[in-house]
């Protein structure tokens, strides 16, 4: 790390503690009950991590989603944390044209739009452009040395991770800061490479083809510095005025993009991991643009599944079930009371389960059995935060257009073709077949067994082999026979638990 990005940052944090401390002396001169101005402190840590950059504004988003680690005032501040700043001068940028284009690189634009970016962040800056033949466009241009800056950065936090783990290691067991800031640095690749932006683009261009109202901008062409895409119809959703559009594409759009993000966290393994309002663009008569692809979330296999559980157990009105879903998603510490924690979630689920996008903020309900599940003793994967960031961001986003639909009602009506999804990718031969018999004749254990069975496909235990019976030409016997049925009664099995668990459901 360059002395000169260390001095910064500890001027910026040296000056935080000091106004900090200010407060508190005054507060105390003045008796104030209840302590300092905590809305003041939180403001003050927002502009301070904005001044320090992408990195850390990236790292206070994910804060904004641990009850466990800040307080609520803290949350709510860091939850406006943004990466917008002041626009540069283009000439600032053609340096970077022309180093990645070469010295011609003004021929493959017919025009730029210089005087008005449409948007400016701390990484990069974006403009209007129109290409040889009349194509409007978008060109994102990365900002010079950023990448430096963003990578000693993170060096120099992975050094203070490592501070924190030693000095506090009880606190470390709970939450493994190391785990979480690789999350971030994983999660920001992308940001720093646009050729990575760019193959995550086609990636979810092709993922999104089968929706009715949802598309992703085309990718014409990108270098690790530059990137050149199609030109995306309409307004962010936070600007739209909701009665421009039809009510047919206004709660299309919405469960659109709620089962895309399901999708994405339960069978694709990949989604927007920033699908803020800004990001969605619309317009009346004309599908929802995701842009920016620049920040997205992956996950296991084991882990979608148990956070499947978890949305199951919600929507089921299910407290001690998302108790232990939520303790599979991390571990347990020698002094965890996992007994508490499931009478936690007794309580907070039944407020949740029903409720509509009007009069619950589920994201961060979500991310707030954080709060409890620490304070039993439970470390929680370091992902769950990215999820839920991705999750609180989507539903204030699908806010916007579609208040009245409820969640877990769009996430049950997605469940049938998920669960097929994940029955078709590989099923445990034995045990599938097992636990779909049991399934069909009612067995009172059939949810364990599922959670068995998902277990098993997460570890792939067994996985069906009837290609290879293809690839030497064989037809398939009575084994592969079997293997098929094995296959095709596992998802019949959790087609019918499926029906069978939501119908009672919904009277509860």
């Amino acid at each position: 790390m360059s002395s000169r990005r260390l001095l910064t940052v500890a001027t910026v944090l040296t000056e935080l503690a000091g106004a900090e401390l200010a407060r508190a002396l005054r507060a105390r001169r003045r008796c104030e009950a209840g302590g300092h101005d905590d809305q003041a402190a939180a403001q003050a840590v927002r502009l301070a991590l904005e001044r320090l950059g992408p990195f850390y504004v990236k790292t206070g988003q994910m804060l904004s989603t641990r009850p466990d680690i800040v307080s609520p005032a803290t949350m709510a501040e860091l939850a406006k944390l943004h990466d917008h700043v002041s626009a540069a001068p283009f000439s600032i940028f053609e340096p970077v044209l022309a180093a990645e284009l070469g010295p011609g690189w003004e021929r493959r634009f017919d025009r730029i739009d210089h005087a008005r970016p449409l948007g400016s962040a701390s990484l990069a800056q974006a403009y209007g452009v129109v290409l040889p033949g009349g194509e409007r466009a978008v060109l994102k241009i990365q900002r010079p040395d950023i990448r430096s800056l963003v990578l000693d950065d993170m060096a120099m936090m992975r050094k203070a991770a490592r501070l924190v783990a030693k000095g506090f290691p009880d606190f470390n067991a709970v939450i493994d800061v190391e785990s979480m800031l690789n999350v971030i640095f994983d999660a920001m690749e992308a940001e720093l490479d646009f050729t990575i932006e760019a193959a995550n683009m086609r990636r979810a261009r092709a993922l999104v083809e089968e929706f009715e109202y949802l598309d992703v901008p085309e990718v014409i062409w990108a270098t690790p510095k530059v990137l050149v895409q199609s030109l995306a119809p309409g307004r962010s959703i936070r600007e739209v005025d909701r009665d421009s559009l039809p009510e047919k594409q206004r709660v299309g759009i919405g469960r659109d993009l709620l089962a895309f993000m399901y999708r994405g966290y339960f069978v694709d393994r990949f989604f927007h991991a920033d699908p803020h309002p800004g990001n969605i663009l619309v317009a009346p008569g004309e599908k929802a643009h995701l842009i920016d692809w620049g920040m997205v979330g992956r996950v296991d296999r084991r882990m979608s599944m148990t956070m499947m559980t978890v949305l199951l157990s919600l929507a089921h009105n299910d407290g001690p079930g998302l108790a232990r879903a939520w303790v599979e998603l991390g571990k347990a510490t020698p002094w965890a009371d996992i007994a508490g924690f499931a009478g936690d979630m007794a309580i907070l689920v039944p407020k949740i389960a029903t409720a509509s996008l009007e009069d619950l903020d589920f994201g961060v309900t979500l991310t707030s059995v954080l709060k409890y599940s620490t304070r039993r003793g439970i470390q929680t994967s370091p992902v769950v935060s990215l999820l839920g960031k991705s999750f609180a961001n989507i539903e204030g986003s699908v806010r916007y257009l579609a208040p009245e639909l409820a969640l877990t009602e769009v996430f049950e009506e997605e469940l049938r073709d998920i669960l097929i999804r994940l029955a078709a990718e590989s099923v445990s031969e034995i045990q599938a077949a097992r636990t779909a018999l049991d399934l069909m004749i009612g067995n009172t254990l059939a949810p364990e067994q599922l959670r068995g069975l998902m277990r098993d496909v997460a570890n792939r235990d067994f996985t069906v082999r009837v290609g290879s019976l293809r690839a030497r030409g064989a037809r398939p016997g009575r084994a592969g026979s079997k293997r098929l049925l094995a296959a095709a009664l596992t998802a019949g099995g959790l087609l019918w638990w499926s029906r069978h668990r939501s119908a009672p459901s919904r009277g509860l």
